[in-house]
């Protein structure tokens, strides 16, 4: 066996053990009992460990070091030796025993989240949580110490490999000086436009999973390799061949789930779309959350909330609710589904403001690693926060920080790829749109194939062969640029 062979081999061992630990996550947020936390946590604990053993250990490491050396290897076998060595970098700094006692401290953490929410007690959690910050900061310290990075950026890096503070300051410092004078613009144009007329429920929830799923199957999601599944914070998660996604209802308002299961298509499509001949190696995997946001946010918001989407649902909707009369056409409806507002819950934000409370997050982290904010001081942070961006500050913990799942199961230095993504998907979805000619017509006809199949071809089937900025510049023409996503804003808000 050739080294490479060798490496490869343990590639696919460790990406089994992680796939087997992502149905799991997907299960505890969906379909675990409350009792079976302590049983799931000494189980992901064991999986996680496992994992951490093979991509740390010195068998792969020397398999790297041999396939380093193979010149007969082809681009993507050799940007797999690279993904690979990379990995392992990270795997080494940190010791097993820190990887488990950080698996059950999220697990932990996540299932006394899940009651605290609804609780909206944000003193129960903080326990938990705290646990969960301590660990990721000293596994982000150990990464930070064995390559030489800042450790807000260690840990970034495991979301999106080289993305900088110093990147991700400039474009938000540069969106959180545009947006108020914007903001303002924007309802000043939609007060002067008048209310939508209102959507009438209550909306039957097995008929929403039920039209969603509809609507799912058109946009291209594959139903024999993934499912839709309900929980307290929508995700996507499972494998490329078996997607799990999740959302969660209102029966008053159909709206805020429909936005959240398109969003997790978007994210399922790219899974989906990932190369088959590379699976379970580190360069068949997603680039990068920054991309993969970009491809949520594609299907999400720079489709699904246009006036053309709306016009080929409205009949599907208005059918399914059994509703009729002006207030399902699509204008209407796209009146709703780009209805802007200073609003506390960042997955049902528009678009507009959405960055907003990405910037919130990221500036939070970034305290909080520092030192400079203690965690029992959160909801305060976040209500200052929270007024100084959108004017606004939430009255509970609930619609603060105990909303996101994100910290409480160790996620520090995801939140900057969100707002990343938002911008990146109206790049590729314009060199989308100059590719196919007239986009809109095709998605107003419910044609989403040949949009789908741009992206495959463009960014899905990329998987990690390249760096995000050369996969953005081979499809787009440039790397990012934050120009595309405030014109995209001025046009549909502005001008539209």
């Amino acid at each position: 066996m050739t080294s490479y062979a060798a490496m490869e081999a343990l590639n696919a061992k460790a990406g089994t053990l992680a796939e087997a630990l992502s149905i799991l996550y997907w299960d505890q947020q969906s379909m675990m009992p409350n009792g079976g936390g302590p049983s799931r946590a000494d189980q992901t604990a064991l999986l996680e460990t496992m994992v951490h053993d093979i991509t740390a250990g010195a068998e792969l490491g020397e398999a790297i070091e041999g396939a380093d050396g193979d010149n007969t290897l082809d681009p993507w076998q050799r940007a797999n030796v690279e993904e690979t060595r990379r990995q392992y970098i990270r795997a080494t700094a940190i010791p097993s025993d820190l990887v488990a006692a950080k698996s059950k401290a999220e697990s932990h953490a996540l299932a006394i989240w899940q009651e605290a929410r609804p609780n909206n007690d944000f003193a129960a959690a903080l326990p938990a949580l705290r646990d969960c910050f301590n660990l990721a900061k000293q596994a982000g310290q150990a990464i930070a110490d064995q390559t030489g990075q800042p450790l807000y950026e260690a840990m970034i890096d495991g979301f999106e490999p080289g993305l900088t503070v110093a990147q991700i300051d400039a474009v938000f410092d540069d969106y959180a000086a545009f947006l108020p004078d914007f903001l303002d613009d924007v309802l000043t144009v939609q007060e002067q436009r008048g209310e939508p007329l209102p959507l009438d429920g209550p909306f039957d929830v097995p008929t929403q999973r039920q039209v969603f799923q509809e609507i799912m199957k058109s946009v291209g999601f594959d139903f024999e390799h993934g499912r839709l599944d309900t929980s307290a914070h929508p995700f996507c998660g499972g494998t490329p061949n078996d997607v799990r996604m999740t959302t969660r209802y209102r029966d008053e308002n159909f709206m805020d789930a429909m936005m959240g299961v398109l969003h997790e298509t978007g994210h399922a499509l790219y899974e989906q779309g990932l190369p088959k001949d590379y699976a379970r190696q580190p360069v068949g995997l997603a680039r990068g959350m920054v991309l993969h946001e970009s491809q949520s946010l594609t299907i999400e918001m720079q489709v699904v909330r246009s006036r053309a989407f709306m016009n080929y649902a409205a009949p599907m909707l208005a059918k399914a609710f059994g509703k009729s009369g002006p207030a399902w056409t699509g204008e209407n409806l796209s009146r709703h589904a780009a209805r802007v507002a200073r609003s506390f819950i960042r997955v049902e934000a528009d678009e507009v403001t959405y960055p907003a409370h990405v910037i919130l997050r990221y500036r939070l982290e970034k305290a909080m690693l520092s030192g400079d904010l203690d965690l029992a001081d959160l909801p305060q942070a976040w209500g200052d926060g929270l007024e100084s961006l959108l004017g606004i500050r939430p009255d509970n913990d609930r619609e603060g920080c105990l909303q996101d799942i994100h910290w409480y199961s160790g996620a520090f230095g995801y939140f900057p790829t969100y707002s990343l993504g938002a911008m990146c998907a109206a790049q590729v979805f314009g060199a989308a749109r100059d590719h196919l000619g007239d986009v809109e017509a095709q998605i107003e006809r419910g044609e989403f194939a040949p949009l789908v199949q741009w992206l495959r071809e463009n960014v899905h089937g990329k998987a990690s062969s390249g760096s995000t900025e050369e996969i953005l510049t081979a499809a787009t023409g440039s790397g990012l640029r934050a120009d595309a996503f405030k014109a995209h804003l001025r046009k549909r808000y502005l001008d539209g």
